[in-house]
């Protein structure tokens, strides 16, 4: 991973004082039980099936994972030049835990996992994401999906 005092000044200077969006309202969500919870991924690390396209700079859509989707067939495009994919490359369970989140399954600490898990491009400005991530919100809901771990990479 690249250390900030590696950067150019100015390129330091606008990573360290990224905007923060601020939010007009708080949606409230009654809170259930992990034990009766259905939960899906979301990541941000860029992910895809080699079928799929690259993700670009500054892109905000986002890839279907499906459930059963085996880890070699997955390819991570993030373009940010401070990523270090050696763990991915090593277990892809850190930037995408569905290994983990299966055996909690299965174990019975959580009622379920969704059929299918979403990843989108970091380092890309959050407010310009806002409309595909209420998209995703929809199909999560219509998935009967009740939590969702947010992955940042």
């Amino acid at each position: 991973m690249v250390r900030l005092e590696q950067y150019e000044e100015k390129e330091r200077e606008h990573l360290l004082n990224l905007p923060c969006p601020v939010y007009d309202t708080t949606p409230f969500a009654a809170p259930i039980k992990v034990s009766q919870a259905r939960v899906a991924l979301i990541s941000t690390a860029g992910l895809h099936r080699r079928s799929d396209r690259v993700f670009a700079v500054g892109e905000t859509g986002y890839r279907l994972i499906p459930n059963d989707m085996q880890a070699n067939e997955l390819v991570m495009s993030h373009i940010s030049t401070n990523f270090d994919r050696s763990g991915f490359l090593m277990d892809i369970n850190i930037v995408f835990p569905l290994d983990r989140l299966k055996e909690l399954a299965q174990s019975g600490y959580i009622k379920s996992i969704a059929h299918y898990h979403y990843s989108f491009m970091g380092a890309t400005d959050p407010t310009q994401m806002e409309g595909e991530a209420r998209n995703l919100a929809a199909i999560l809901k219509n998935d009967q999906v009740s939590a969702v771990l947010l992955v940042p990479v």
